[in-house]
Order: C-alpha cells, then structure tokens, then sequence
C-alpha cells in the first residue's frame, strides 16, 4: 500500500464539537434527481440559517446523466439515452442509476475546517477506507477526483474508477457529494466518457467479486464515515 493510502485510514476531518451529530437519511425509492436536487438545496439554506443539522443523504437515482460545471458537450455521447441535467457541483459527465449509492453531503465545513481541498481528501479518504474493509485498494490520483482500482488482469496500466466525487460549497457548507457503484448496470456508462477520462474504465463491487447489497454497503460506508467526519445519528 502506497504512503498516500496509509494516510487515508487515518485521515481525520473531525468537528470541533460531537453535540450535534450528522443525520443520516437512507431512502429506499428511486428518487428523481430534480426532486432530490430541490431537497438537498433548502437543507443547506437551513443548515446555513441555523434551523438544520448537518445531513448526508443516501439514495439512488432513476437512470440519467448529470452533467457538471467542467462538462465538455462532446463527452456525452448518447444525449438521447437517459435525461441529462446540468448541475451546479463540480466535475464533468456522470452516470447516476439504480445499484450505484448516491450520497448527498451536507456538512458545516466552519464546524471542521474551512477548506475545500481538505474537504474532498476527506471523502476520498472515506471511499478508500469502505473499498479496504472489502480488501480492495482504493486509490487516488493527483490529476482526476475520484477513486480508482487497479486491473492488472487487463493489462500493467489499466484501472478502473470505482466512485466519483462532485462537490458544491455555498457559504461554507457542502452539498451534492458521492457516487459509489455497488451494483449498477456498468453498460449505461457507455453513453457518456464518465469524468471526461477516455482512457480508463468503470467498475463495481460485484463487477470485482464482491457480492453485497446496497444496506449491507450502507452500513460499511456509515462506519467508514464516521471515523473520519464524526458520529451519526438516524434521523
């Protein structure tokens, strides 16, 4: 394991105080991505007024693509596929479906450091940490977010990306967050170049032999996460 994957397990992104734990909300429908846009947007005005806690979001999405702030429109191959929405968050094209975990993060980053970059080693720190319980080694890279594994059985250069990180940040507080593919159809990737990164490819825990459901994967990321950010409560 390289030194940069050591860090990740012990990386720490702690608030200054545990009085108010994160709420954590899994929904068990597909949720519209508008919808869940509209939701996420008035939780962070109320985290920001004071009238909301810190919340992280778990759902999954019906089939689309998102498409975001550094999207370049010929990366989207099949337009026609799946709905496509613009979003706020940072990153390029993207695939959302049913099987792949979507976590929302709305965190007080004033609460714990005010700093971006701090912010998104965090979450890849937490990727990383929930793919090690499986023992899989997650990876990051210095010129693209997200987290990759290696495929040596495809050759010594080939790696696969197993989550992808978007972030918004709006008076301090984060929204939109993480995809981590449990179990999606990795064929609706083709519609798009996922992340604008033409020459890697996409994988998932049961494309890498690990055959988990999405509550058992919950329960491993809620772990993970509050190693790092702090305890959670079930709201």
């Amino acid at each position: 394991m390289s030194p940069a994957d050591r860090d990740a397990l012990t990386f720490s992104f702690l608030p200054k105080s545990n009085d108010q734990p994160v709420e954590w909300v899994v929904t068990d429908t597909l949720v519209g991505y508008e919808e869940a846009v509209a939701e996420m947007t008035a939780h962070v005005e109320g985290i920001i007024d004071g009238t909301k806690n810190e919340q992280v979001w778990l759902l999954e999405h019906p089939p689309l693509y998102t498409a975001g702030t550094s999207a370049d429109d010929s990366d989207l191959i099949a337009p026609d596929r799946f709905p496509v929405y613009r979003t706020g968050r940072g990153g390029q094209h993207t695939y959302h479906g049913p099987g792949q975990r979507v976590a929302y993060v709305m965190l007080d980053l004033k609460r714990r450091q005010p700093d971006i970059r701090a912010f998104v080693s965090a979450m890849e720190a937490w990727l990383i940490n929930t793919l090690w319980h499986y023992h899989i080694r997650g990876e990051r890279r210095e010129d693209r977010v997200g987290v990759w594994v290696r495929r040596p059985d495809r050759g010594a250069t080939a790696e696969d990306k197993i989550a992808a990180i978007g972030i918004r940040v709006r008076k301090w507080v984060t929204f939109h967050g993480i995809s981590f593919n449990v179990e999606p159809d990795l064929d609706h990737f083709s519609g798009i170049v996922p992340c604008g990164v033409t020459e890697h490819g996409v994988t998932s825990l049961v494309d890498l032999g690990i055959p988990v459901t999405m509550a058992e994967n919950d329960s491993v990321l809620r772990a993970e996460f509050e190693k790092i950010f702090g305890p959670t409560t079930s709201a």
